[in-house]
């Protein structure tokens, strides 16, 4: 499957929401942080919504770099090497103050724990399992609606 523009981004926001979502609900009370448990919620899913909105500007830059690819398509591989980036746009704008709410950073540790295992588990779910539930959707360049 060659994944269309549309697709991945379809795909990266259901992912984000629904296993993101669910990840980011489990991880946070264990996290290290020393807020309320009722703000870490509001923290972490402030940050897992900031990584779905930007990520759709990542995926209009990793589609105009595939272009250039004989296959138009990331190697597997490459699809998770670049949590190193995006991660470090997303900690940038924490520590620059962009990110709407969040006063502060609420601790390297907290975040990056928080974003490599929601990139992992979303990544996993994304080459195996997706597959299962949603039959055509690689046969539909990863569109889901």
């Amino acid at each position: 499957m060659v994944p269309t523009l549309i697709g991945r981004i379809q795909t990266r926001l259901f992912l984000l929401a629904v296993v993101g979502g669910l990840v980011t609900a489990v991880l946070t009370p264990f996290l290290p942080m020393s807020v309320p448990v009722g703000e870490r919620y509001g923290i972490t899913f402030i940050v897992l919504a900031t990584v779905a909105v930007v990520g759709i500007g990542w995926e209009f830059l990793y589609h105009l770099l595939m272009q250039w690819r004989w296959e138009k398509d990331w190697p597997t591989y490459a699809a998770l090497v670049t949590l190193v980036p995006e991660g470090l746009l997303i900690w940038g704008l924490l520590r620059a103050g962009m990110v709407p709410t969040i006063d502060g950073p609420a601790g390297p540790w907290a975040f990056w724990i928080h974003f490599v295992v929601v990139w992992l588990a979303v990544w996993f779910v994304a080459q195996g399992p997706m597959r299962v539930p949603f039959i055509r959707w690689r046969f539909h360049g990863g569109r889901l609606l």
